[in-house]
């Protein structure tokens, strides 16, 4: 498995935020960007990525659920994490 660089791993955060931020619109969701950004960083354990999944609760079907859990998923490894010291699992990966 190829190990990622900073710069890419900052690209694909920069990509997360996109598909993220146009969900959210899609889904007609009260949500920000800013909210799970908060949500992921000041996370005290793994159940905490549950809190994320309500925020584009729009009744959609099974397909668009697996879509939402994979960026998700993406955010919850590229996005900043208090308990990481404020860096993102898969920067963590680079040390």
């Amino acid at each position: 498995m190829d190990h990622e660089t900073l710069s890419q791993i900052l690209l694909r955060r920069q990509e997360i935020e996109q598909e993220l931020a146009e969900m959210l619109k899609q889904t007609g969701s009260d949500f920000t960007l800013d909210d799970i950004r908060r949500v992921i960083y000041e996370e005290e354990d793994q159940n905490d990525l549950a809190k994320i999944i309500p925020m584009f609760d729009s009744g959609q079907g099974g397909v668009e659920l697996n879509n939402i859990m994979e960026v998700v998923m993406d955010a919850w490894n590229y996005f900043p994490h208090k308990a990481l010291g404020g860096i993102s699992p898969a920067e963590k990966s680079l040390e």
